[in-house]
């Protein structure tokens, strides 16, 4: 996921999309068969064969009919999940989108050149803004060179859903609205809204054909908080967007009835490049404790910020940022892209722009005000009230983020080691040593090299893992069989990841057979109501929700999937691991503290194994 940059390029950013080869639908044989192995960690004997016996009837039975439609499906889409995925696990969903479905997290940028500091918010925020703006001419022109695993080519459609991206509520399935275009495809949007104490203000990004320079923007950005300081708040119609879908949507359809001019404000905050929250928030986060800005970015004011756009870049008061973004156009990759290059960028200039200070004549912001009455103001205050109650539940949200900087990527790699699987290993092993027994868990995995390519599931939680810590806790198991525990386990989760990120795993294949029974009005299966389904995590029950932000300087945060789950997002540095950790206060079971010292105490056990044992 770095960015290359070419002033000349020889390969344009989208130029393989159309070469890319389709999703394909693995074995149903295969799938099966690998669903049956990981379940298997959660099933006593009984269990188990009670299990293998409804996959075995699954599979000569109703499961042959459901895979031969599947593949009569594949052979008309390039990608035959595309449209299920967006739908089943975004637009169909009817609670609020801002904690359940977006993500969000802190800006690197405090690690070096911009550390919390009070009186430069505006200042800061005009830099950043002109980096970001820069990575936005680059996917206009086509001169960020295509991301590659090796030598094969990834999908970058996601790139097109960054900017000028927005969902829109509707009353039983939202839609996604991109205006977003290359310069080849045509005109682009190329204003930005700005969003300060419930108010909402829009300028041109883009004066004569140039991206305005940082003072530019200072001189915008100033005449926004200028225009909001001293006086009243404004109407606070964004927090509509942190509302159930169905009621903002049929919200969204009375504000614009009572004047279409709101429907042309509505419109300009969907179209612009992005969104940038003025907020007066404090996090005073520190490169060794990121907790405070990741809790704010997840869970702050929702009259500054458009919860259903795809880029919401949070500028707080203290000098640090965030970000909060819709995930339904988008994986996570694609703002670490962006934020690592910005990121990337600070660093380069010490975070100072030392360009001209000229500020050119240009028009200030226009101020967008909808009209409103007194429906629309209750509407508003109801849903600042659900979002208060939110709020509330999130005060019950446990959010830990911290930098463990006893080692990381280039300790790990010396011993031959995968990072990332490291990782994983040491967070079974930590919450094998907190809740004594394994817990189901998803890691994503990364499906781009085929055409709009997204995600898939890996199961971290094997046999094998299970046998690795139940060794590791044992006193009398020597180095030698721990760490022949440890290559096992190890050798299992490389060959699943390679076998999801290569089109082979077998989660999404089993929601593409549920989907097809569902909209056939087909009995369920029995295999999707078996115990041990949901039990192993299946139908979006995984105890622990995991994620590699990547190798570069940016982290994310979400919610469990579960009560009795958690949330652990990671990156991992040359030399440290940065993890989020989240768990819901009120489950007795769980502690987002306990598991992260938990996972320090893990990360030390595999370094000293690794080393003694010179794997």
């Amino acid at each position: 996921m770095t960015n290359q940059v070419s002033e000349f390029p020889t390969e344009r950013t989208f130029q393989y999309q159309h070469s890319l080869p389709p999703l394909p639908v693995p074995s149903l044989e295969g799938s099966l068969a690998k669903y049956l192995d990981a379940v298997r960690p959660f099933a006593t004997e009984e269990e188990y064969h009670v299990t293998a016996a409804v996959v075995k009837r699954f599979g000569e039975g109703i499961g042959k009919d459901l895979h031969q439609k599947l593949l009569q499906r594949a052979r008309t889409r390039r990608n035959w999940l595309e449209e299920w995925w967006l739908d089943a696990a975004y637009l169909e969903l009817r609670y609020p989108s801002q904690l359940n479905v977006n993500f969000g997290g802190p800006a690197p940028y405090l690690e070096h050149c911009w550390p919390p500091t009070e009186g430069v918010q505006l200042q800061r925020t005009s830099i950043s803004m002109w980096h970001t703006l820069q990575y936005w001419d680059l996917l206009r022109t086509e001169r960020l060179d295509p991301h590659k695993a090796g030598n094969v080519v990834l999908d970058m459609d996601q790139f097109r859903m960054l900017f000028c991206t927005c969902k829109v509520p509707g009353v039983t399935k939202d839609t996604i609205i991109n205006y977003f275009k290359t310069e080849s495809e045509g005109p682009c949007p190329s204003h930005v809204v700005v969003m300060c104490k419930g108010r909402f203000f829009s300028f041109d990004a883009v004066c004569d054909g140039h991206i305005l320079t940082p003072p530019e923007l200072l001189r915008q950005l100033t005449h926004v908080k200028q225009c909001c300081e001293g006086e009243p708040a404004g109407d606070g119609v964004a927090a509509l967007t942190s509302e159930e879908r169905t009621l903002w949507a049929k919200a969204r359809e009375y504000l614009i009835g009572i004047d279409p001019a709101n429907k042309t404000i509505l419109e300009t905050i969907q179209s612009s490049l992005f969104v940038v929250s003025l907020d007066d928030a404090k996090p005073y986060a520190t490169s060794e404790n990121y907790t405070p800005v990741t809790r704010e970015a997840l869970t702050g004011d929702p009259t500054i910020r458009w919860g259903d756009k795809s880029y919401n870049s949070l500028s707080f008061a203290d000098g640090t940022f965030g970000s909060n973004c819709d995930h339904a156009p988008y994986d996570a990759m694609v703002l670490v892209t962006q934020g690592y290059y910005v990121d990337q960028q600070l660093k380069a200039t010490d975070g100072k722009w030392k360009g001209s200070e000229t500020v050119r004549p240009m028009p200030l912001p226009e101020e967008l005000v909808f009209t409103v009455d007194d429906r629309v103001r209750s509407d508003v205050a109801h849903a600042k009230q659900q979002h208060l109650c939110v709020c509330l539940q999130t005060q019950d949200l446990q959010v830990v983020c911290y930098a463990f900087t006893s080692f990381g990527k280039a300790a790990i790699k010396q011993r031959k080691l995968h990072p990332d699987t490291f990782i994983q290993l040491a967070l079974q092993l930590a919450y094998y040593r907190q809740h004594g027994r394994l817990g189901s868990c998803y890691e994503t995995a990364m499906t781009r090299r085929f055409y709009h390519g997204r995600t898939e599931t890996m199961r971290p939680c094997t046999l094998e893992a299970q046998n690795w810590c139940h060794t590791m806790l044992l006193p009398a198991a020597s180095v030698s069989v721990r760490r022949k525990a440890l290559l096992l386990a190890f050798n299992k989760h490389n060959k699943l990841m390679a076998e999801a990120q290569n089109g082979k795993g077998f989660d999404r294949h089993l929601l593409g057979l549920y989907l097809i029974a569902k909209e056939e009005g087909l009995p369920m299966p029995d295999l999707f109501t078996d115990p041990l389904y949901s039990k192993s995590g299946g139908g979006g029950n995984f105890t622990l929700s995991t994620s590699l932000v990547g190798y570069t300087t940016v982290l994310g945060a979400v919610a469990p999937m579960v009560h009795h789950g958690y949330g652990f997002f990671y990156r991992i540095g040359d030399d440290r691991i940065v993890a989020s950790c989240t768990a819901w206060k009120s489950s007795r079971e769980t502690d987002a503290e306990t598991l992260f010292q938990n996972l320090v105490t893990s990360l030390h056990e595999m370094l000293h194994l690794a080393t003694t044992a010179q794997l």
